[in-house]
């Protein structure tokens, strides 16, 4: 028999808005982090904000947790479920309502694709920042939720900087809006703190978000390496030179060799040890300057050819390549799992080292595509998943990359998030007394502990080495 919460829910949202199929809960078992899974009790449609309060106040009432999901294109497990809770699902709920030209933002609910965005407000010459490799498939509300960057956030910023307020449905099932639309916070900024908080605080509803005017002039430039130190000091040094592209990125050998079997080959020469991927945009003038001090810089070091797009169409060609890395990788082996740690960029030549030590020592495969410009690895660790041991080796090399980019004056993550993936290292990144401090608002927003329980934070009496 069903509890009689579900029989609330679904006169809320109607009864078909209410899944409880096995094969239907299967499908949310897992999202992008494939080291876990859960099967929820059931999965919740939601169509409107007031149905979010109302279906909150009924879990709330019966202490039942929720994880509020998207696309689960989550990479560090914040989207899967625990044990004995229901997934809110908003894959009715997105729809842009309104695009403000003047002041330059968009409404538009959760479950709005990211670059669907772009793709509405591009007729104006218009286009939304943060561009997450999964942009074609991530929705908004999850990148609310995960603070997502992507190859652009280098010059644009990330999530935080592109909401300027949103309608947020605490755990009780109260309504707050939080920021305005001036993006000048008249008080303490509590959208920036539930921005990135990863469900854990509150739920977004409704999102404004700011757009962006395209620039007049943009430039990208192909540059491959024989050497991928080479290419890691070419990225220090054209930073060091006041260049600020608005993309940097970086593949490894591995990683080229995935995406040129995959649907956008560009052709690369087999034998590559690393690709720079760089655009430039913004004033002609100054784009043209700053092209020509990239490709100087370039030249210093032992780069075998330099290449600058000649259309659109070959720019969009090398960047559907890179977006589709991670994909690729299914062309290569079985499963992968990808981290996130971020270093200070002048120690990028020694991170990949490092790497390509743990790699060997762990006896496992790593292949590197990564945000080069402001120094976030994405280290994807090639494994079979039928093989127990191997499972186990990619698990605790992942954790000793994270430990080195601490290690370095780094972090443990970058814009995928901690989730259940990344929570033993929140106490090597954290001492005893931020984590409590994190744990005090966890607390203030939601008292009874229902919003993604058992995410981003160590449970309390947990046995675990904390920072010094």
């Amino acid at each position: 028999m069903q509890p009689k919460w579900m029989t609330s829910i679904e006169e809320i949202v109607g009864q078909r808005h209410v899944l409880t199929q096995p094969e239907a809960l299967a499908t949310y078992a897992q999202d992008g982090y494939t080291l876990s899974r859960e099967v929820p009790l059931a999965v919740i449609l939601p169509g409107s904000t007031s149905e979010v309060q109302a279906v909150m106040k009924v879990l709330s009432r019966h202490g039942v947790p929720v994880v509020a999901r998207g696309a689960g294109t989550s990479l560090s497990g914040g989207a899967i479920p625990v044990a004995g809770s229901v997934v809110l699902h908003f894959s009715r709920m997105r729809q842009i309502h309104h695009i403000d030209w003047e002041n330059r933002l968009v409404e538009v609910d959760p479950g709005v694709v990211n670059q669907d965005i772009s793709r509405a407000v591009a007729s104006e010459g218009f286009f939304y920042a943060p561009d997450p490799s999964s942009q074609r498939v991530c929705t908004i509300g999850g990148n609310f939720a995960e603070n997502s960057g992507g190859p652009h956030c280098l010059k644009y910023g990330v999530t935080v900087n592109h909401i300027v307020m949103a309608d947020i449905v605490l755990a009780n099932g109260n309504l707050r809006r939080l920021g305005n639309s001036t993006a000048d916070p008249d008080g303490p900024d509590w959208l920036g703190l539930l921005i990135g908080s990863e469900g854990t605080l509150g739920i977004a509803t409704r999102l404004w978000l700011r757009i962006t005017q395209r620039p007049i002039d943009s430039t990208t430039v192909l540059a491959l390496f024989d050497h991928i130190d080479e290419a890691s000091y070419a990225v220090s040094e054209i930073i060091a030179a006041g260049i600020i592209p608005a993309a940097m990125e970086m593949m490894d050998g591995l990683t080229i060799s995935a995406v040129e079997r995959g649907a956008y080959p560009v052709g690369y020469p087999t034998d590559l040890a690393a690709v720079l991927l760089i655009e430039l945009d913004g004033e002609p003038g100054l784009t043209e300057h700053e092209t020509q001090e990239t490709l100087h810089r370039l030249a210093l070091r032992q780069v075998r050819q330099v290449v600058k797009a000649q259309n659109a169409t070959e720019t969009n060609l090398w960047w559907a390549n890179r977006k589709t890395a991670f994909g690729a990788m299914g062309l290569i082996s079985p499963r992968y799992y990808v981290q996130d740690g971020v270093i200070p960029r002048h120690v990028l030549p020694d991170a990949l080292k490092t790497i390509r030590t743990i790699s060997q020592d762990y006896g496992i495969r790593i292949a590197n595509v990564f945000h080069a410009g402001d120094g976030n690895l994405h280290p994807l660790l090639l494994y079979d998943n039928h093989d127990k041991s191997e499972v186990e080796r990619v698990k605790q090399a992942g954790s000793d990359i994270l430990d080195y980019c601490i290690s370095r004056g780094g972090s443990i993550t970058g814009e995928h998030g901690i989730g259940l993936e990344k929570i033993s290292e929140m106490a090597s990144q954290f001492n005893r007394q931020e984590l409590a401090a994190q744990r005090a608002i966890k607390d203030a927003f939601d008292p009874t502990q229902l919003l993604n329980p058992g995410k981003l934070l160590p449970m309390p009496g947990r046995c675990i080495d904390y920072a010094n």
